[in-house]
């Protein structure tokens, strides 16, 4: 199984930025998905979760409610994380998880496979 995040960069306050989680070896329609991050010096954080299949269910941090946007395209068996107004707080290293189970849920331990993460970096 692997997950692949990518799509992060340097970019000023208010710009948008898309992320992308490609997955391989596993069945992704069956797993509920989420994107965390962690800032230097910070704990790893939930930000945005989505539920399997269909993706119906989403949920978000407070922090980024209105801003950020999770979907998945079960097709391309790949995840995304549309960020816009993007602040300084946000910059942090971006990682995607995937959770056999209908999801979605906020807390780390219950994913199962992680991948590498994403730099984003935000200027002001």
């Amino acid at each position: 199984v692997q997950l692949q995040a990518s799509g992060g960069g340097l970019v000023q306050a208010g710009d948008s930025l898309r992320l992308s989680c490609t997955t391989s070896g596993l069945t992704f329609s069956r797993y509920a998905m989420g994107w965390f991050r962690q800032a230097p010096g910070k704990e790893r954080e939930f930000v945005a979760g989505i539920s399997w299949s269909a993706g119906s269910i989403t949920q978000y941090t407070d922090y980024v409610k209105g801003r950020f946007t999770i979907s998945r395209d079960n097709y391309k068996n790949t995840m995304y994380l549309q960020m816009n107004s993007l602040k300084p707080e946000d910059t942090a290293v971006y990682y995607c998880a995937a959770d056999l189970g209908v999801g979605p849920v906020e807390r780390p331990g219950a994913y199962d496979y992680w991948g590498q993460g994403t730099l984003v970096t935000v200027s002001s």
